[in-house]
C-alpha cells in the first residue's frame, strides 16, 4: 500500500522545482566532475572521483525520493473557512505553563520544517492539533514530556 504525501500548492511547486534542478543542472555538473576526474588517470585512488561518485549517489537517491513523493502527492486544498484545525491550517497556540506563543502551519511530512513553523500532521503536536478549534486546550505527549497549550487562532 502506497502512503500519500500531503503537499500544499507551494510545497508541490518547490519539490517539482528541486526535482527539475537535480535532473537538469546537478546531474550535468556531477557528470562533468566525473569526466574530469577520470581524465586525470587512475580512478581507484582519486579522491575527486570518489567524492563525485558519492555526490552522484546522493543526488540519484534524492531524485528517486522526490519522484516517489510527487507520484503519491495529494494536494492540500482548503475549501474555505473553517474554525477547525486541518491540513494546511495556520495555527497559533499558547503554552499554558510558560505563556509562550507559537505559530505553526500544519503540512504533510514531505514539507515539514519545524524550524520555520511548518509541522507535520504526523508529529505529536500536529497530530494533537488536527480537529481542534480556537479556545480548545490540548495536551500533547512530546519527547520532552507532557505539554498543555491553548489554541488561540486558526486560519485556513
Amino acid at each position: 500500500m502506497t502512503e500519500h504525501a500531503y503537499l500544499t500548492p507551494e510545497g508541490l511547486k518547490r519539490l517539482e522545482e528541486e526535482l527539475d534542478f537535480l535532473k537538469t543542472v546537478r546531474r550535468a555538473e556531477i557528470a562533468q566532475r566525473l569526466h574530469e576526474a577520470m581524465a586525470e588517470g587512475e580512478v581507484e585512488e582519486n579522491p575527486e572521483y570518489e567524492d563525485a561518485k558519492n555526490e552522484q549517489a546522493f543526488v540519484e537517491g534524492r531524485i528517486l525520493e522526490l519522484e516517489s513523493i510527487l507520484a503519491n502527492a495529494v494536494l492540500i486544498e482548503n475549501t474555505g473557512p473553517s474554525d477547525e484545525v486541518r491540513l494546511g491550517s495556520k495555527v497559533t497556540i499558547t503554552d499554558m505553563d510558560s505563556g509562550e506563543r507559537e505559530d505553526y502551519t500544519i503540512v504533510g511530512s514531505a514539507e515539514a520544517d519545524p524550524v520555520n513553523g511548518r509541522i507535520s500532521n504526523e508529529s505529536p503536536i500536529g497530530k494533537a492539533l488536527i480537529g481542534h478549534k480556537v479556545n480548545d486546550v490540548v495536551h500533547v505527549e512530546t519527547p520532552s514530556g507532557l505539554i498543555k497549550f491553548k489554541i488561540t487562532q486558526v486560519s485556513n
